[in-house]
């Protein structure tokens, strides 16, 4: 039984990891603390999902606060990269912190617009006039393209941030490499997202169809 509350137990511990490293990144704490806080946080993002598949609620006794476990998961992601850009901005090179805060708000806030027609979407949930309805395999690259940056992004920041660690130069290139390896593993990863994708637009496609021909029943009767 309590294995089902893993999921959620995992992605409530990065949302307090988040707000932990933006606290830090205002009270001048060591990068090595801001570290190893955004790779714990990272783990928990890694397995949460996993957790929640193979560890699913009965669909009669799913509680009431899931309905809104995606918004929570988004809202504990956006924390997160927040406050390691934050931390990289106030305390390690703040011309790295800028350039990403810009990448972020600016690049990703007007995608999810254009994709979704709303901030913080799902190809589940956006509006009729978006890009992810009008024309999915064009929205599916974009979101592809903007993932790999976003992961480029924050595998940057964290190498400034482990760089300014105390931590001897062995132990940084070792954690460089691991976290290199990482990115591979993502990358794959990834690939594996884009056919999951991939058949969310077969589903999104029948829909816009079924719709469509339920209008044109209903127009000529």
């Amino acid at each position: 039984m309590v294995m089902k509350y893993l999921a959620d137990i995992l992605t409530l511990s990065r949302l307090i990891l988040s707000i932990i490293l933006i606290v830090l990144s205002f009270v001048g704490s060591p990068a090595e603390n801001a570290f190893i806080i955004f790779l714990t946080a990272e783990l928990t993002d890694t397995f949460d999902g996993t957790c929640a598949r193979k560890w699913p609620f009965p669909k009669d006794k799913t509680p009431k606060y899931r309905k809104y476990a995606a918004q929570f998961d988004i809202v504990s992601d956006v924390l997160l990269a927040a406050g390691q850009v934050l931390f990289c901005t106030l305390q390690v090179n703040w011309i790295v912190g800028l350039i990403v805060i810009i990448y972020y708000t600016f690049v990703c806030g007007s995608l999810e617009l254009v994709l979704y027609g709303k901030l913080f979407g799902h190809p589940d949930n956006c509006t009729k006039n978006s890009l992810t309805k009008r024309n999915f395999p064009l929205a599916k690259k974009i979101v592809l393209a903007r993932r790999y940056l976003y992961t480029i992004c924050l595998g940057m920041v964290n190498a400034f941030i482990l760089f300014a660690t105390s931590w001897p130069t062995p132990i940084k290139i070792g954690l460089f490499a691991f976290g290199c390896s990482i990115f591979v593993f993502i990358w794959f990863f990834l690939r594996q997202r884009r056919k999951n994708v991939s058949r969310d637009a077969v589903d999104i496609e029948k829909q816009l169809t079924d719709s469509a021909t339920n209008k044109r029943k209903q127009k000529r009767s």
